[in-house]
């Protein structure tokens, strides 16, 4: 046994490296378990490591996702034929850089580097890499070298999802960059030692030729094989159900989506009836009609529902939170009830840890003993690396805690109480798994709701947000929109504005600015949304213009500012005429009855509209979203704030890690858009309406 071996295994002993050695039952897997032809993939924390996974599995190849610190050797004895290192929220250069075994660049396996992995393969053989002013969030077109192997048969430019901050600026000895970005290298390769790095995404649908680059690497470079395909995955379901419970109680609480709606059919497969303890819970944040709708459907299918109206206890829930986000100590405080709650972090922790309570107290009235029933929910795999929860990614940062894995639910995991057959599904693969198990249409493919269900699409706010680089960034916006007149007054913020566009971009933006009279601003609010496998939760940016929609060149818009302003990470279109004052204010809003009723109207108005269009197969999802902001209200008479304003995000995606939103006259008809806007502006307290114009990244499907 070599040293750098030795060295390795007693890390291995001591660290992480002991979880890839045990299974989901906490057996001891057999040392002998060969991966002959397969694929392994190292996570170093990518929000897209399962879609990777995924990808991989759709080309028939099997793959197996380990920790980023797994040795060498334990890769070489499985038999892996190829290596691919996911995107991470690490820096490469950092002091708490996660640890790896740099021997796996050396060790005679094809290796892909997406990202962060491209990063680490260019630093352990030499190359440099730093953070730029500059950072890519979002769809670009890059320049590929098509006579690299991993690029054989594509053009010389590609369209690619760019998410990050850290480039690499000294490519590594015996590399060439196949890729670049403008100036920003997008790609490297050592074709003889057959390692390859990318800094865009190839596993996501944002990148078009994606799957052939990864269809490249596994077979061309790395000869997989292509005989893995997974069958049985609903009886492999059924299985893990029957052993886990065997004579006991199960408690599912169904909200009528797809997703608990599968996971239902599935314990209905697996178990008795009277095993099975169907509950909806109406939290008060339900669509119009929407829990009637849910006992009718679920009913039709055979399902014994018991609906529980919980409205005024979630109302007034509250939960444990760690003192400040700073405080690493076990110290707790109670939350303020969810109705007086702004934070969508903590909003999100309240409906989760008030579910589980509700839930105890069925269990409680039907003389069961909590201990003794198991809670049943449809966990799927983006909900768990969103909220970084270690099923999925030990190392992936939260994006969002899904109310399905907050602290509560983790500690009932790990006591071993939570069925979750669903957890290594994405939304796709669940509504084929619905079809398969012989659900109806309308109910395999309704658009997702979130289990906090319209609480998350009302931003509550009892401040305006404006933080001191407020200013400049409007002064930055104010150079975009008016970039054809902007270019004869030189300014130190135009020449910012040029360093983070390339020239064909800025002959664009010329182009649309000389056409369009635009107006670009910060809006007063926070959303959440991800840059770079992070969480950002800062500004949105208002657009409007005098003229009729252009809607091609909104988009170009909305890709291009949150590049330029770090500080943004959502952009909308405002309806109506050119707004003369942005707001700087806002109208304070909470949870109450009365906005509440308002976002419910709303939505019951713009999905009712879809429905009629006959569009809604071609939109994943369409959240409407209540925001605190009263538009045209003159600042000098000093009038309070006290309309709201509303946002149709038409969200278009396969996958949901990725996604782009449904362009008028494109997708979806403008007069289909245009009727949702007319209707909603009649509704009592409504000042404007908005389009979100933001793929994600950089804007999460949610506003919260």
């Amino acid at each position: 046994m070599t040293e750098n071996k030795r060295r390795t295994e007693r890390r291995a002993e001591k660290g992480p490296f002991r979880q890839i050695m045990v299974d989901i039952s906490g057996e001891t897997k057999v040392s002998s378990c060969h991966y002959d032809g397969a694929v392994v993939i190292l996570d170093a924390g990518a929000q897209y490591g399962k879609v990777i996974d995924r990808r991989v599995r759709e080309l028939f190849v099997q793959s197996e996702i380990l920790p980023l610190e797994t040795p060498a050797f334990a890769i070489e004895e499985q038999g892996f034929r190829a290596i691919i290192i996911s995107g991470g929220p690490n820096s490469v250069y950092a002091e708490d850089a996660p640890w790896f075994d740099s021997a796996i660049f050396k060790i005679g396996k094809p290796v892909l580097g997406i990202c962060y992995g491209m990063q680490m393969m260019n630093k352990v053989f030499g190359g440099t890499v730093h953070r730029k002013s500059v950072r890519e969030d979002g769809v670009f077109r890059i320049g590929i070298d098509n006579t690299c192997s991993l690029f054989r048969g594509l053009q010389k430019d590609e369209l690619v999802l760019l998410t990050h901050g850290d480039s690499v600026d000294k490519v590594a000895d015996g590399f060439k960059v196949v890729a670049q970005s403008g100036n920003i290298v997008a790609g490297i390769a050592n074709e003889q030692k057959k390692l390859y790095g990318t800094q865009f995404h190839p596993e996501v649908d944002l990148t078009e030729n994606g799957m052939d680059m990864l269809k490249n690497f596994l077979f061309e470079i790395a000869g997989c094989s292509s005989n893995f395909t997974v069958q049985n995955r609903q009886l492999g379901c059924i299985r893990e159900i029957q052993e886990k419970v065997d004579k006991s109680k199960v408690l599912v609480l169904l909200s009528g989506g797809v997703d608990s709606t599968v996971c239902t059919a599935l314990l209905n497969k697996a178990l008795n009836q009277d095993q099975i303890i169907a509950v909806h819970i109406d939290n008060g944040f339900m669509r119009k009609r929407e829990s009637q709708s849910v006992e009718e459907a679920l009913t039709k299918l055979g399902i014994n529902l018991k609906v529980v109206n919980a409205a005024h206890t979630f109302y007034n829930g509250t939960t444990t939170l760690p003192i400040s986000e700073e405080d690493r100590t076990p110290r707790k405080r109670i939350s303020k009830t969810l109705n007086m709650t702004t934070n969508p972090e903590e909003k999100r922790k309240i409906i989760g840890d008030t579910f589980v309570k509700v839930a105890n107290e069925v269990i409680g009235e039907m003389n069961l003993k909590p201990e003794e029933v198991y809670l049943a929910q449809g966990t799927l795999r983006p909900d768990l690396i969103e909220s970084a929860s270690i099923i999925a990614s030990g190392k992936a940062e939260v994006i969002k805690t899904h109310h399905n894995d907050t602290e509560l639910i983790r500690k009932l995991r790990d006591e071993g109480k939570v069925i979750e057959p669903l957890k290594d599904f994405h939304k796709d693969e669940v509504r084929a798994l619905g079809r398969e198990l012989g659900l109806p249409e309308e109910i395999v493919s309704r658009h997702p709701f979130p289990g906090p269900g319209l609480a998350i699409r009302v931003i509550c706010a009892d401040e305006p947000y404006i933080c001191k680089d407020f200013a400049e960034t409007n002064n930055i916006l104010k150079i975009i929109t008016d970039f054809s007149a902007s270019v004869k007054k030189p300014h130190t913020l135009l020449q910012r504005v040029k360093s983070c566009i390339s020239d064909e971009e800025e002959e664009k933006l010329m182009q649309i600015t000389s056409l369009h009279s635009l107006n670009a601003f910060l809006l007063p609010i926070k959303t959440v949304g991800v840059q770079g496998d992070s969480r950002s939760y800062s500004y949105v940016c208002g657009v409007c213009s005098k003229d009729a929609p252009h809607w091609e060149s909104l988009m170009f818009l909305a890709r291009l500012i949150p590049r330029i302003c770090h500080a943004i990470n959502r952009v909308v279109y405002v309806f109506g005429p050119p707004v003369k004052e942005p707001p700087t204010d806002i109208t304070p809003t909470f949870l109450t009855t009365g906005v509440l009723s308002t976002l419910r109207q709303a939505d019951y108005v713009a999905h009712s509209i879809l429905r009629e269009s006959g569009y809604s197969r071609k939109i994943s999802q369409m959240p409407v979203i209540l925001t605190p902001l009263h538009f045209d209200r003159d600042p000098l008479q000093k009038q309070p704030s006290c309309r709201r304003s509303v946002v149709i995000r038409t969200f278009i995606t396969s996958d949901f890690m990725t996604g782009i939103p449904a362009t008028p006259d494109n997708h979806i008809p403008e007069e289909v858009v245009m009727k949702m806007v007319n209707e909603i502006k009649k509704i009592p307290g409504i000042s404007r309406v908005m389009f979100d114009l933001t793929s994600k990244p950089p804007g999460t499907t949610e506003w919260e």
